[in-house]
């Protein structure tokens, strides 16, 4: 009796054929985010304001005076205020080396470089929680579109910085490094506070499955990292500092917020009559005036935590695996920025990495509210007034609201073993034949 080699031959071990899976995948993720790069880049050229255009918007100019004052010699807080944290100056000062005349240029194609990484990241992300082909596509497709819907301001803010972190954060900790991922996390909060709000259900999932000394060393990550952007700031201005976070800190209920929004509202139907402050601090904003007004900004400051917190339960009541931490993050950053007392329409920018890890319901409530924050972008003075584009604010604020929601719901939803809150129904993963 013969043998052939080949039944002698071993069968590959469960090890190599998921090693040779992730190899597959991984080749799958990066071919579809080069195909969806371009796609970016031209979404990026699109709105007035965008790449390749010379007009600008938001607060650029604000950049390049910083960074100009930065290279004359000046200290941050110090020499001359700066309402933006120190970790901003990580994308306020390289656009000034093209020099003065080319500043708006550069500090938009390294946005439109942040944004392309993002995509990278999403990608790889998608592929690591298992989404189907059609759902790694769709997904990919609604973060490279997303600076047509957000309009003029895709490129004129540097919230794509903050928002690069953190998804890098998401990616790092799920590659199974949960030190470097916090300290991405702590390097985004100097960047941008909303950070912070990831930070607990991170660190939960690190004490469950690594173990309480990882979570501890990763949480000092993130302290660590923080202290090493803006302890040297503190040593040398230390009141110019505290004033720059206490003029954030301090803001009242901006008419963008959803507070704001609803009192504006109320006063269209005769139930309210609310009055609008310009302030012409150190931050610069466009608030509600009043008792209830101000009311409504505390508690819309203790909302944020409790959403954060309501999260962290939610998160800590199911096991730990990656779609859930993936949903997670999506939660607490909506109900972060849901209940924020200042709501710049550039904020969504925060939100579009994560949602596109959740589903089509959630992609559709994030494309909604940023197609509204174009629609009044150019009509600025009507919202100031509390005019008929107040209730556009309102819709996308109760947007977020809704967004807010259904992450929740998919957080409390998907609990059992098996149930997977990426894939869709009767959908395979994604798998290359190797």
């Amino acid at each position: 009796m013969t043998v052939s080699s080949r039944s002698l031959s071993p069968a590959p071990s469960r090890n190599v054929t998921t090693a040779r899976d992730r190899v597959a995948d991984t080749r799958l993720a990066l071919l579809s985010a080069a195909v969806a790069l371009p796609v970016h880049v031209g979404a990026c050229a699109v709105p007035d304001g965008g790449l390749f255009r010379a007009a600008r918007f938001r607060d650029v100019h604000l950049y390049q005076g910083f960074a100009d004052l930065v290279f004359d010699g000046r200290v941050p807080y110090r020499d001359f205020f700066m309402e933006y944290p120190p970790g901003a100056l990580a994308v306020f000062l390289p656009p000034a080396a093209f020099g003065s005349h080319h500043y708006n240029a550069a500090f938009k194609a390294l946005m439109a470089l942040c944004g392309a990484a993002m995509l990278v990241l999403v990608a790889l992300l998608l592929v690591r929680l298992g989404a189907s082909v059609l759902r790694l596509w769709a997904a990919l497709l609604l973060v490279a579109l997303s600076p047509i819907a957000l309009g003029p301001i895709s490129l004129n803010t540097y919230d794509a910085w903050p928002a690069l972190l953190t998804v890098a954060a998401l990616a790092t900790l799920l590659a199974g490094s949960a030190v470097p991922a916090l300290g991405l996390l702590g390097l985004a909060f100097t960047a941008k506070v909303y950070p912070i709000a990831l930070a607990p259900p991170a660190l939960v999932f690190v004490w469950r499955t690594a173990g309480r000394e990882r979570a501890l060393r990763a949480a000092a990550a993130f302290a660590g990292v923080a202290a090493l952007v803006v302890v040297p700031f503190l040593t040398l201005a230390p009141h110019g500092l505290a004033e720059s976070f206490r003029a954030q800190a301090a803001r009242a209920l901006q008419v963008e917020s959803l507070g704001a929004s609803l009192l504006a509202a109320a006063d269209h139907l005769g139930l309210y009559s609310a009055t609008v402050v310009h302030r012409t601090g150190h931050a610069i904003s466009y608030d509600l005036a009043g008792s209830l007004p101000e009311a409504l900004g505390v508690t819309s400051s203790a909302l944020q935590v409790l959403a954060v917190l309501l999260v962290v339960w939610l998160y800590g009541r199911g096991r730990d695996d990656p779609r859930r931490l993936a949903v997670s993050f999506a939660a607490a950053a909506a109900g972060f920025l849901a209940f924020t007392r200042f709501f710049s329409p550039q904020y969504l920018v925060w939100l579009v990495p994560f949602v596109a890890l959740l589903g089509p319901l959630a992609w559709a409530l994030t494309a909604a509210a940023l197609v509204l924050a174009q629609v009044w972008f150019f009509h600025y003075s009507d919202v100031f007034a509390l005019g008929g584009y107040v209730w556009l604010v309102l819709l996308r604020n109760l947007l977020v609201v809704a967004l807010f929601v259904v992450a929740l719901v998919a957080l409390r939803r998907h609990t059992a073993e098996h149930e997977d809150p990426v894939l869709l129904e009767d959908e395979l993963p994604v798998r290359v034949p190797t």
